[in-house]
C-alpha cells in the first residue's frame, strides 16, 4: 500500500470542492477511504485549512468539515528538526518546504501537490494528483 503526503493544495481542492481539480482530490481521498493507500497531511496543514475554510464556511462548518478530513489522513508533527530543515533550505516558499521537510522525515516517499516548480529540488517523488492516479 502506498505511503503518500498530500500538500495542503489537493487537501482544500477535495474539501472547499474547487473545480477543476476536485475530482482527482476526491478520487484520491476515496481511495485512502478504501484503504487502498495511506494519506499523511502535516499538522501545519489543518492550521492552514482551517484559515482558508473558515473565509468560505462559518467556524463550526470549518471545524466540523476538518473532523471529517481527519478521518480520512494521517496528521503529521511539525518538529524543531523539521523547522531548522525548512529554514536553511534552498526553498524559496517556507511553507512548501516545512511540507517537504516533514514528509522527508517521516520516510513518506511520494508527495502530491499543485505546485510542482515549488519542488524542483526534492529528493522524493513529487507529483499532482492527476498523475499520481494515472501511474497506480
Amino acid at each position: 500500500m502506498d505511503k503518500v503526503f498530500v500538500d495542503t493544495d489537493i487537501a482544500l481542492d477535495m474539501l472547499a470542492e474547487r473545480k477543476p481539480h476536485y475530482q482527482p482530490a476526491a478520487l484520491l481521498f476515496t481511495l485512502a477511504d478504501q484503504g487502498k493507500l495511506t494519506l499523511f497531511v502535516s499538522s501545519l496543514s489543518f492550521s492552514n485549512l482551517h484559515y482558508l475554510l473558515s473565509k468560505m464556511y462559518t467556524q463550526a462548518s470549518s471545524r466540523r468539515i476538518l473532523n471529517t478530513f481527519k478521518v480520512l489522513v494521517k496528521v503529521l508533527a511539525v518538529d524543531e528538526k523539521i523547522i531548522d530543515l525548512a529554514l536553511n533550505s534552498a526553498f524559496k516558499d517556507f511553507e512548501d518546504a516545512i511540507q517537504y521537510f516533514t514528509a522527508v522525515e517521516n520516510h513518506v516517499s511520494i508527495l502530491l501537490t499543485r505546485n510542482l516548480k515549488d519542488y524542483k529540488a526534492a529528493e522524493i517523488t513529487v507529483m499532482t494528483a492527476e498523475d499520481y492516479l494515472l501511474s497506480i
